[in-house]
């Protein structure tokens, strides 16, 4: 996992490379406009000979990464056009540098190609765009991480022109589309949009929370030349306890590589997931969520549902996965003297989920306690359960009254009801509540919804990269449950952390919805689809 760094905490580790191993800062310049280049030459096709670059500037450090940047691809064959929103002579330190030497290099009087052109233009800026935007590619170094406030109506009006004026190959922002601010998600006013944005040493948090991260296109974390132990900020920023983390497919390669196949792999040794879901009026939110437990890798699942619902869930589970019903109320759901009936089975397996599609019911509510009260080993809680036991201060059992591990799974609406709160601004900082609630309660939290985020005890919160709004239709919540359940008992049998195992799930979960989107659409895709996309998922994480 990533760590995700405010701009102070970026500052800080910049810094700290340079006084603990003198690595110059104008040498991390060089290093990230070297990695911009290759990435804009890569999406390119492999060159940028004859290609046409716009480079807009600021008179800050991330202008000196894009007058560095100009500098290199016109040494690679383009024809660079910097366009500094200021003067060269309002620059300092490592930016005066690079637009010093960009300034020299433009002024040769040899009439050859390419062309590299300053245009300085200092406020008020004047109408000439036309110019300006005829380019095969857009770069974004305006702002970075150093915008705390609005752009300026003038700036936010020249943007706009070049954005709407210019049809462009590749847009590439710098570090963070300019209109953002890198401590928050929030958008503070117009921002940029990117195809592309190039981050450097670590991701921030506007390049990963929402809604701002919808501005940042495809996020790529480039490596300028940071030790990793400069990471270790504890002591030089306050409360860089807090940690705030981004899944790396590096990690669902190492949960993969922990639990994989071996010659002597047979059902028992890989794990049981027990299932308990569905109602009289939603079995087929049980039958999400054992097909998708199912392909997991898990061993062995067992769902359990209201006897009357059997039935019609046994015909549509996939025939490895085992079904028990059990004695009901007289309203369809799960009965509180079901729970001697699974004695067996809640002695046997390796994870629980419970709720998906169990409705309401005073006697299912008792129940649900009762099987998270004496679990034996981890529990997903999900959907119904999740509103069985809100407000949780209140009916909420001690969370270490199994020793096992608790992972509650709810969207916003059901989060707030765990709160008892109506109030909205409870979680406005997404990030704050689900770390405040896992730390107190100490519990697993997955707060689904844009861009999924998932809180551990200790106070480490990770915010998940993969998945699409096409996820957000019936059943991809049980399917989600599923996968988290089958994943947790292979976790079980291997020895791996629960939390991580959690990361990697909710990471695969997200590209198997990816996948489903690239083959079916959005509109389109259910969650039976993605349930079937984790083959590919699987496939291609394999290859990598």
């Amino acid at each position: 996992m990533q760590k995700v760094l405010t701009a102070e905490q970026m500052r800080t580790v910049d810094r700290l490379t340079t006084e603990r191993y003198g690595i110059p800062s104008i040498l991390l310049m060089e290093n990230a406009a070297h990695a911009v280049a290759r990435v804009i030459t890569e999406k390119l096709g492999g060159s940028v000979k004859g290609k046409s670059v716009l480079v807009l500037c600021g008179t800050g450090n991330n202008g000196g990464d894009g007058a560095a940047l100009a500098r290199i691809l016109w040494q690679n064959g383009a024809d660079v056009s910097l366009v500094l929103l200021g003067l060269v002579d309002d620059t300092k330190g490592d930016a005066r540098v690079n637009f010093e030497a960009v300034r020299l290099l433009s002024t040769r009087d040899l009439q050859v190609t390419p062309l590299l052109t300053l245009y300085e233009i200092p406020e008020p800026i004047p109408e000439a765009v036309s110019e300006l935007s005829c380019h095969d590619v857009f770069v974004d170094a305006l702002f970075g991480t150093g915008l705390t406030r609005p752009m300026s109506e003038e700036v936010k009006k020249f943007v706009s022109k070049l954005r709407f004026s210019g049809k462009w190959l590749l847009r590439i922002a710098i570090d963070l589309p300019s209109g953002l601010t890198a401590d928050s998600g929030e958008i503070i006013g117009p921002a940029f949009h990117s195809a592309v944005t190039v981050t450097f040493t670590a991701p921030k948090y506007g390049n990963v929370l929402p809604p701002s991260s919808n501005y940042n296109g495809e996020l790529i974390v480039a490596n300028i030349g940071t030790p990793p132990e400069n990471f270790d900020l504890d002591g030089y920023v306050d409360d860089f306890t807090n940690e705030l983390l981004l899944t790396d497919s590096s990690d669902i390669a190492d949960w993969l590589t922990a639990s994989q196949f071996s010659s002597d792999s047979y059902k028992n040794k890989r794990g049981h997931t027990l299932v308990i879901a569905g109602s009289e009026n939603y079995s087929g939110a049980a039958v999400l969520a054992g097909n998708a437990s199912m392909r997991t890798g898990v061993g062995l699942v067992t769902v359990v549902t209201p006897r009357s619902s059997k039935a019609l869930v046994a015909s549509r589970l996939l025939p490895e996965v085992m079904v028990r019903g059990v004695v009901e109320t007289e309203n369809g759901t799960i009965s509180e003297a079901a729970y001697v009936e699974v004695g067996d089975l809640l002695e046997k397996s390796d994870s629980i989920v419970i709720g998906c599609g169990v409705s309401q019911d005073e006697s299912t509510k008792k129940f649900v306690v009762k099987v998270v009260e004496n679990r034996r080993q981890p529990v997903i809680v999900d959907a119904d359960a999740l509103n069985l036991l809100s407000p949780f201060s209140a009916n909420w059992p001690y969370a270490d009254a199994g020793g096992s591990d608790i992972i509650l799974t709810p969207h916003e609406g059901e989060f707030m009801r765990l709160l008892g709160t109506d109030d909205k601004d409870a979680i406005k900082d997404r990030v704050a509540a689900v770390r405040d609630f896992a730390v107190k309660y100490k519990v697993i939290l997955v707060l689904k919804g844009e861009r999924v985020l998932m809180g551990a005890p200790d106070g480490r919160v990770v915010v998940n990269p993969t998945g699409n709004s096409g996820l957000g239709k019936a059943g991809n919540g049980d399917t989600l449950a599923g996968i988290l359940a089958g994943f947790v008992a292979q976790a079980v049998r291997f020895n791996i952390d629960i939390f991580e195992t959690v990361v990697a799930a909710v990471y695969v979960a997200g590209m198997a919805g990816d996948i489903a989107e690239k083959k079916y659409g959005k509109r389109v895709m259910t969650a039976s689809d993605v349930r079937e996309c984790l083959t590919e998922t699987f496939v291609e994480l394999a290859g990598n």
